[in-house]
């Protein structure tokens, strides 16, 4: 799928290391970005230039299943990790002033880095929270057209022009075509004139 369509959260759960500007992340990692189509995920820096939050998750060689849960209510965005065994949710990443459109598409991808890793998704689990608003919330809610984050300024999505139709590029074509005799047409007027002042003057 192209950027332009890909779901509007991204979440990237990276299993390399690296080093970037001597500060060390510990993976495995999780982080999480809005992207409203026109950004694309860094892959060389981790994400970290559209990087809303993140944490670390030691996740690898576990003997129980870790959980993640994505909490998105009145603009808010919360992701909690149970990853010690103890049935306890820890916080991850709490942003708020994210707005992101009615329409939502789930699904999970990955990419390797410089190490090779294994995390098998067990079960994907949604459900519709209910939360009261008021009228202005509401309406607010309902025209988000484009995800964005307040105070955080996304790159403006560019839309390609649209391919002229078969009508179109017909009248282009034939109206140039017409354009064209016309313009032979009266140069050759204009140069017959000119050639017969010419003559008139020898005589």
């Amino acid at each position: 799928m192209d950027k332009g369509r890909r779901i509007c959260m991204e979440m990237a759960w990276q299993s390399g290391t690296q080093r970037i500007e001597c500060s060390q992340r510990v993976f495995p990692y999780i982080s999480a970005m809005v992207n409203n189509g026109s950004l694309s995920y860094d892959h060389e820096r981790d994400g970290r230039p559209t990087e809303l939050g993140g944490c670390t998750a030691i996740v690898r060689n576990l003997r129980y299943d870790t959980f993640l849960v994505i909490r998105y209510v009145k603009r808010h965005l919360t992701i909690m990790m149970d990853i010690d065994g103890k049935h306890e949710w820890r916080d991850c990443i709490e942003m708020p002033g994210v707005r992101l459109p009615r329409g939502y598409y789930f699904g999970t991808s990955s990419i390797t880095g410089d190490l090779s890793d294994n995390h098998d998704v067990i079960s994907l689990k949604l459900f519709e929270l209910t939360g009261v608003r008021t009228p202005e919330e509401e309406k607010l809610h309902r025209d988000v057209f484009l995800p964005s984050v307040d105070n955080l300024k996304l790159p403006e999505m560019t839309v390609p022009p649209a391919p002229l139709s078969g009508l179109a590029l017909f009248l282009i074509v034939f109206f140039s075509l017409v354009f064209s005799v016309f313009a032979i047409v009266i140069g050759i007027i204009l140069y017959n004139k000119w050639q017969d002042q010419s003559r008139k003057r020898f005589y």
